[in-house]
């Protein structure tokens, strides 16, 4: 089975100077954990929630927000993601994507197509929903 088959197709992209207000914005309103940042429409980064939160200062928008504090909403993505970014093609195989979270320590990998534009999302949630698809299918007693 191919990635494209488990793969989630809704992908969230920001630009490089996108804000990090901008993106703690998207976080909030699609309750994805990944965005993956784009320049000329081909992937040049991804930012985890993880990464996000890491960057801001935990005083930000809180009674004790100083403007040192406030400025780190100011940042910008390409401050704060990562560059090399472990990819899948659409037609690599689940086990190969597999192989890359073990290889790796991430938690999603963005799929691209020939041209390096996202198309999907595969995370190891993904992975595990057809892990159990397959064992329930290999448990469940064929009929004759």
């Amino acid at each position: 089975m191919n990635v494209s088959q488990i793969m989630s197709a809704r992908v969230v992209s920001v630009h490089l100077d996108d804000s990090l207000q901008t993106l703690r914005e998207l976080f909030d309103a699609t309750g994805f954990h990944h965005l993956v940042v784009v320049q000329d429409n081909k992937l040049a980064g991804i930012i985890s929630d993880r990464d996000l939160l890491a960057a801001l200062s935990p005083f930000a928008d809180t009674l004790s927000e100083r403007a040192r504090d406030r400025a780190t909403l100011d940042k910008r993505a390409h401050q704060i993601m990562t560059r090399h970014v472990i990819t899948l093609q659409p037609t690599d195989s689940v086990v190969s994507a597999m192989q890359r979270f073990n290889q790796h320590t991430v938690s999603c990998l963005p799929v691209v197509d020939a041209r390096q534009h996202p198309v999907g999302m595969v995370s190891w949630r993904d992975i595990l929903r057809y892990m159990e698809a397959r064992i329930t299918q290999l448990k469940t007693p064929h009929s004759a």
